[in-house]
């Protein structure tokens, strides 16, 4: 579940082009011309000005896992790596005890027990050909959370490129496709931007730079094919 909150930009299109309109010299009182330069921003490239528009939604409903995930697009800060949920063999996983638990050997003696249990069933549904990053959802990461973020559009765009991809993990696109469609009922500029710049980066740049690719791309091969042709 998304809700959009109301500090988030009505009109994100013509502040765009307002903002970039300060620094052209150009009208900014009139807000046709201000949209106008707000699409010519867009369809240029020249995504700065989307750093003016802010978004802040109530994000819930989702997995700790997915939405520890959403906490790795931190534009505008530094930036980090995470061990993968999705990748890494977690049927024999390592876990922190903390102290209280380990200062009782009754409680030390469940928590080891519960994190056993846990392991053994990953395993298990691993045996009945369930994938490891669905099995992964019984880890305590798969318990449902709720964040209030606040974030500018060029963070969205730049993590939808990635996000909508269809090699990207099932519930970071649903997340992805949620956020799309409640900003697309925020106002007609938002249902705008949103179907021009919240694409897998497919669409953004015209073929798939992934080294495995789905194939979507009207353009076929990765980047990597076509650097080991040259």
């Amino acid at each position: 579940m998304i809700t959009i909150l109301k500090e988030t930009t009505i009109k994100p299109i013509t502040l765009m082009g307002e903002r970039a309109g300060v620094c052209w010299g150009a009208d900014i009182t009139n807000e046709a011309k201000n949209y106008r330069r707000g699409l010519d921003c867009i369809n240029s490239g020249h995504h700065r000005v989307m750093e003016y528009v802010n978004v802040e939604m109530i994000i819930e409903g989702y997995s700790a896992r997915v939405i520890r995930e959403w906490y790795t697009h931190i534009g505008g800060s530094p930036t980090r790596l995470q061990a993968s949920t999705r990748y890494i063999d977690y049927k024999d996983f390592s876990y922190v005890t903390p102290p209280a638990v380990a200062g009782s050997p009754e409680a030390e003696a469940i928590y080891t027990e519960a994190m056993s249990a846990i392991a053994g069933a990953c395993a298990r549904l691993e045996e009945c050909g369930i994938p490891r990053e669905d099995a992964a959802l019984l880890l305590p990461l798969g318990m449902t959370t709720r964040i209030v973020d606040k974030r500018n559009v060029r963070s969205l765009t730049e993590m939808s490129h990635q996000r909508l991809c269809t090699r990207a993990y099932w519930e970071y696109r649903r997340l992805m496709e949620d956020i799309r469609r409640a900003l697309s009922a925020y106002s007609e500029e938002w249902k705008e931007l949103v179907e021009r710049c919240f694409v897998p980066k497919c669409e953004a740049v015209g073929y798939c730079t992934e080294k495995k690719s789905c194939r979507k791309a009207k353009v076929f091969g990765s980047l990597a094919d076509n650097l080991n042709r040259q």
